[in-house]
């Protein structure tokens, strides 16, 4: 419960929002780019988040949180969607950020088990759909 109680402190919030609703990498530059924006506001936020979902994930993997139950919708939705909007990109930014552990937890979980990888399947490609209404608007 103090994980559900951490994504409601009002910084959090606010770093939640710009993750899911502001950021939108088209490639792994936009990723690495914000990433060495340091000390932005942004930068702030994308580490705000990214740790707290690899702690999350850390916790799932060392058997502190049950994994069926972190897996559920309401709990790890969010992780998933974040994932999903950086995943097509993250062998690029890791070598470039020379950092193999970017998002490491994360993926570990999100690609550990069968129905944790037809999540991220439904979700990439709710995301990919987006990502491509978006860049065709702009364009």
């Amino acid at each position: 419960m103090k994980l559900y109680d951490l994504r409601r402190e009002a910084e959090m919030r606010k770093a939640r929002h710009f993750m899911t609703v502001e950021f939108w990498p088209q490639s792994a530059d936009d990723i690495v780019k914000l990433a060495q924006a340091f000390p932005n506001q942004e930068n702030a936020w994308m580490r705000q988040v990214g740790g707290y979902w690899d702690m999350a994930s850390s916790l799932v993997l060392h058997g502190a949180v049950n994994e069926e139950l972190f897996l559920q919708p309401g709990i790890s939705g969010e992780m998933f969607f974040i994932f999903a909007k950086v995943r097509p990109f993250l062998k690029e930014v890791r070598q470039k950020l020379n950092n193999p552990d970017v998002f490491a937890n994360i993926e570990k979980v999100a690609t550990g088990s069968k129905l944790a990888r037809e999540r991220l399947e439904r979700v990439s490609k709710n995301v990919e759909g987006r990502r491509k209404a978006m860049a065709e608007k702009k364009g």
